[in-house]
């Protein structure tokens, strides 16, 4: 197992070397825009995972992806002597859907904002249910108590028991 700072700089440093051999070195006309997003190395620095992603199609992704599978074993050399450790990573490229997330998620923001905005204006419009108040209140039975209230009241003395 490795220092996971030490295993971060060797990530870092694989997905710039890549990224500089892409743009400079690699001349296959298969190769779109692409950008290296990421590189992610295991604590054992024997498997790097570079994540890319490409402007342009389906067509043009898989048209990426190929000429980086074509390209692996250049990439693979350059990066293993950058490096300077005893075995070459291999490398594993994986195609970023950052943008398609993003997408899919102001998607669903989008969709919460309208249905939010919905229950707004349904709620605005909303009338009670029932009567305003709902409970039986007989006049009679309040009227009695009230008086009843009174009576007790005046029967006792503010010192405390009846005489």
């Amino acid at each position: 197992m490795s220092d996971p700072a030490k295993v971060r700089r060797h990530a870092e440093r694989v997905r710039e070397l890549v990224a500089s051999v892409v743009r400079s070195q690699i001349k296959d006309p298969r190769l779109g825009m692409i950008t290296i997003t990421d590189a992610r190395i295991t604590a054992d620095l024997r498997d790097a995972t570079v994540f890319y992603t490409v402007l342009g199609d389906a067509v043009a992704q898989a048209d990426t992806a190929a000429a980086l599978e074509s390209a692996k074993g250049m990439l693979r050399s350059t990066v293993g002597k950058a490096l300077g450790l005893r075995h070459s990573p291999t490398l594993t490229f994986v195609l970023d859907d950052v943008q398609d997330q993003v997408k899919h998620i102001d998607d669903l923001l989008a969709a919460a904002r309208n249905a939010d905005a919905e229950v707004q204006r349904l709620a605005a419009q909303a009338k009670y249910a029932g009567e305003p108040q709902p409970y039986r209140v007989d006049e009679d039975e309040d009227d009695a108590d009230e008086a009843d209230e009174a009576d007790e009241a005046t029967d006792t003395p503010r010192g405390g028991e009846a005489r």
